[in-house]
């Protein structure tokens, strides 16, 4: 992909959002047990027009060259007075490997350190999802901590992986 742009979710991406929080076979990094309807799905992009420092998260949809929707990346448990948030990302099976994640992480942070003046962005990530580790990894993320089987799924126990990223240069 030559050009990878993040926007703000907007009410036309229902079906999308629809789409990947029901796909099943991610539930188990997102700590899910059940569908969410289009009715709440409509609820969560009504807040998401909202700011960041009421809702402390902000979903973006993340675009590629024809504005093809690819997945999506987020800032949630934001704490402006600690100066952090933690980081989610997406994307559908065809726009993996492509180095779409790995620029939309960027941008992301680009936004979490110039826009907000966040210090430090971090992720949690199941120690099974390589593609992930690999993604973060390779954006400089740092593992800081295991959390030992810290998730239940598949009828076992796994563990957690905490990365963190710092931003080095901290604006007056």
């Amino acid at each position: 992909m030559k050009f990878v742009q993040l926007r703000a979710i907007e009410k036309e991406d229902l079906d999308f959002l629809y789409q990947i929080e029901n796909d099943r076979q991610y539930w188990n990094y997102s700590n899910r047990l059940e569908y969410y309807s289009k009715t709440l799905l409509k609820t969560f992009l009504e807040i998401q027009q909202q700011d960041i420092y009421k809702t402390r998260q902000k979903r973006f949809v993340i675009t590629s060259d024809e504005n093809t929707k690819c997945g999506f990346v987020d800032l949630f448990e934001f704490e402006p007075k600690h100066q952090r948030a933690s980081v989610g990302i997406i994307l559908k099976e065809e726009f993996r490997l492509k180095g779409i994640g790995y620029r939309a992480l960027s941008l992301l942070e680009e936004y979490a350190e110039d826009t907000l003046n966040l210090h430090q962005v971090y992720a949690n990530i199941a120690s099974e999802n390589i593609a992930s580790i690999k993604l973060f990894e390779k954006s400089n993320y740092k593992r800081i901590s295991i959390k030992k089987d810290w998730n239940f799924y598949n009828n076992k126990f796994h563990d957690e992986l905490l990365y963190q990223k710092l931003f080095l240069v901290t604006k007056p």
